[in-house]
């Protein structure tokens, strides 16, 4: 008899390895403007800001937790908001797209392979990219 805990252990080893790393080679086909295979940080936050306009239907220069959609827990956005406003401006939402960008970068070679988009902190960035 095969346990509960076996089939979710299944099928987490499943999603890491198929459709999470076809997740993050599609991002680095998105994003990857000079087609070397990976994302530096300029591509990255061109991609952010890009979709920071889409996410920000009012144009008012902002994005606060409904605009974001859950990219931001409520404790990030807090940390990510200097101001205290509840919102986060395009500098601020690009300055936690850096502080993820460097998570995800462990080798500090200033870009961003498929694997490496597909680790926890890459992960978290390609949530503000989508």
């Amino acid at each position: 008899m095969i346990s509960r805990r076996s089939v979710a252990f299944g099928l987490t080893l499943a999603l890491l390895s198929g459709p999470a790393w076809a997740a993050s080679g599609n991002a680095v086909k998105m994003f990857d403007t000079d087609n070397d295979g990976t994302l530096d940080l300029a591509e990255v936050k061109k991609a952010a800001t890009a979709l920071f306009a889409k996410l920000d239907p009012d144009h008012d220069g902002t994005l606060d937790a409904r605009e974001l959609r859950g990219r931001l827990t409520a404790k990030e956005l807090a940390a990510a908001d200097p101001d205290r406003d509840g919102t986060l401006t395009l500098d601020e939402y690009l300055s936690v797209v850096e502080q993820r960008f460097n998570a995800a970068n462990p080798d500090h070679d200033g870009t961003l392979d498929a694997k490496e988009l597909n680790s926890r902190a890459g992960r978290a960035l390609l949530r503000l990219l989508r």
